[in-house]
């Protein structure tokens, strides 16, 4: 079973610390969320099944946001060890697409991005914590082609 911790690990291994490509905590929360819309959209089905709740910088998984909470703003390390046989080739080059487009962004301007969607706005108006994989996969197919 693929986890958010998966997904997580495998775009902090596209990072390039040479070229100054590094992935903060809220960064890696906005490409994971990314992920997982487009994957709802795209095969009707989660890539993981941790929840994505609407906190007050936009789409955050918990258990995602302890794990790496100690390095503040600061760039996470890239993991030493990345074992990526769970992906198929089509969920790889589906976070390959989303680390492509939204990769090259910046953490806050993925945040405003974020607050822009009815995904992250309506769960957060109506303080209903957690985004629903329906919202998710609904919004995510109007962007799609």
């Amino acid at each position: 079973m693929i986890t958010c911790f998966n997904v997580a690990d495998y775009f902090l291994a596209q990072s390039d610390e040479e070229a100054g490509d590094l992935i903060s905590n809220m960064k890696l929360q906005k490409l994971v969320y990314y992920a997982q819309g487009f994957h709802l959209a795209v095969y009707n089905t989660a890539l993981f099944n941790d929840e994505i709740e609407a906190w007050q910088h936009g789409p955050v998984i918990p258990a995602l946001y302890h794990q790496y909470k100690q390095f503040g703003k600061n760039a996470i390390p890239i993991p030493n060890e990345s074992d990526f046989n769970m992906f198929s080739q089509e969920q790889i080059n589906l976070m390959n697409e989303v680390y492509t487009v939204y990769g090259q962004f910046s953490a806050w301007k993925l945040r405003n991005m974020t607050h822009e969607e009815p995904t992250w706005k309506e769960a957060y108006q109506q303080s209903v914590s957690i985004i629903s994989q329906d919202a998710l996969a609904s919004y995510f197919k109007t962007l799609l082609n």
